[in-house]
């Protein structure tokens, strides 16, 4: 009895739950319910040419041929007032005949009985004020209910894949990876390291990379990060990304997805041709110089004592997308993917010089404008992994957490239990369990296909 209660613990929560609740169930039922959506908005754009024949009746201008005649196939439609109308209503104008009306002197006497009395009840209200305020503050917090804001929780959250490291059969893996990962799946891969966020562009009146438009706004509640900064992205756009772990230092904004872009809504298109978009859009938006430094407040005080500033990006510049990968089969998974994902990319980012910036404060002039020659050189930035995406290629943008992606960490999370003895600290990789798990369906592939593949023996040549 204890060891099944103990296996039972140790086990993952895909063999504990039923078949219903699992997470391949789970992914098809949501597919099925967005094709289901997407099946009925066509459905009722279609319908919509039902109504293109329908018409009032037959115009003035069209009832007239060539002769000007008119046209008797049709027949004639009389367009008259509802007044005729009006005699077959209930008169109720004797009710109204009925009530007397009442006097000036009556109705000035009730005026002031009702100011009178409006103030007896304004000076009662505010003897009753204190007691008020108190039962609002002895009312609970937790009663109130917090208003989601408006682009609270409007990101695609993926769940983390359920591995399980078990086989029921000598020849089908029950390992919790999906069984079309190879045909119905994208990669997105190296994710780098950073905060997920929302980037809102806004219209505005001015010019493209010189005025406030864009609003990076947190993941959860949908609060802004940062103050609007400028940006070469055209207005109502709006693109899921990820905020550089050291945007300061590299001024990278990791572009992950696409929602809406010029006002064009994205989000019901599938996962590849949305990939594609991103890719080919923002390698189109023009080639602005870097921002000034945000450290220029600090560089007087730091140059009177010798010491140069170190450059730092004031809001993000660079837009990155993050790589994607079509084929994924279980060769190119284990022997370039994986390995990918735990490498260190390398991205180049152009920052002003530091002669450049410094001749730049010595030329400026009295009314405080900085000469536009400025000297740019490239720095090349390491961006850490953080993990792998999983897509499924046939899925439309989904707000919110959604089994249609799945996310492969880098690192293990470790659960907060308060005890900090460190019991989760030899907790393995779950990018190193997929790997494991793949490895494993390429050998069962393997000896299956050399099973197959064994020249039949003959009893007659034996013999």
């Amino acid at each position: 009895m204890f060891e099944e209660r103990k296996a039972s613990y140790k086990a993952p929560p895909a063999l504990i739950r039923d078949i219903s609740s699992s997470q391949a169930h789970r992914r098809t039922k949501a597919l099925e319910e967005q094709k289901r959506r997407r099946a009925e908005r066509f459905d009722s754009a279609r319908q919509l040419d039902l109504f293109a024949d329908l018409t009032l009746g037959a115009s003035e201008d069209e009832g007239v041929d060539e002769n000007d005649s008119l046209v008797q196939d049709e027949p004639e439609i009389l367009r008259e007032g509802v007044s005729q109308f009006a005699s077959m209503l209930q008169p109720s104008a004797n009710v109204s005949s009925e009530l007397p009306i009442p006097s000036e002197s009556a109705m000035s006497s009730s005026q002031n009985s009702d100011v009178q009395s409006w103030g007896n009840k304004r000076g009662k209200n505010k003897r009753k004020g204190k007691p008020r305020e108190a039962a609002a503050i002895a009312q609970p917090r937790g009663s109130a209910k917090k208003k989601q804001g408006k682009w609270a929780d409007k990101c695609m959250y993926a769940e983390l894949l359920e591995m399980v490291e078990e086989i029921h059969d000598a020849r089908i893996a029950r390992d919790g990876i999906p069984d079309n990962i190879e045909t119905g799946w994208v990669a997105v891969t190296p994710v780098p390291v950073g905060k997920r966020c929302l980037a809102v562009i806004h219209q505005t009146s001015g010019i493209a990379g010189v005025v406030p438009n864009l609003t990076l706004r947190s993941r959860v509640l949908g609060k802004p990060l940062m103050q609007p900064f400028p940006s070469p992205l055209p207005p109502e756009t709006i693109l899921d990304c990820i905020l550089d772990a050291n945007w300061r230092d590299n001024g990278i904004l990791h572009v992950l997805d696409v929602l809406k872009w010029k006002g064009q809504d994205i989000t019901e298109c599938e996962t590849l041709f949305r990939l594609w978009w991103r890719d080919t859009r923002l390698a189109e938006l023009p080639a602005f110089p870097p921002p000034p430094s945000a450290a220029n407040t600090n560089a007087q005080s730091s140059s009177c004592i010798g010491v140069q500033a170190h450059y730092q990006f004031p809001h993000p510049a660079s837009f990155v997308p993050v790589p994607y990968h079509t084929d994924t089969t279980l060769a190119h998974l284990a022997n370039d993917l994986i390995p990918l994902t735990r490498s260190v990319c390398s991205v180049t980012v152009a920052i002003p010089s530091q002669t450049s910036a410094h001749d730049a404060e010595a030329a400026m002039d009295l009314d405080g404008e900085v000469s536009s020659l400025v000297q740019l050189e490239t720095m090349v930035s390491q961006v850490q992994p953080d993990g792998m995406l999983l897509y499924v290629s046939q899925a439309t943008y989904e707000p919110g957490t959604t089994p249609l992606s799945s996310w492969i960490p880098l690192k293990a999370y470790e659960p907060n239990t308060g005890a900090g003895d460190g019991m989760q600290a030899d907790v393995e990789s779950p990018l190193a369990v997929f790997e494991r798990l793949i490895n494993k369906r390429l050998a069962l592939r393997l000896s299956v296909a050399a099973a197959n593949s064994l020249p039949e023996v003959s009893m007659d040549a034996i013999l």
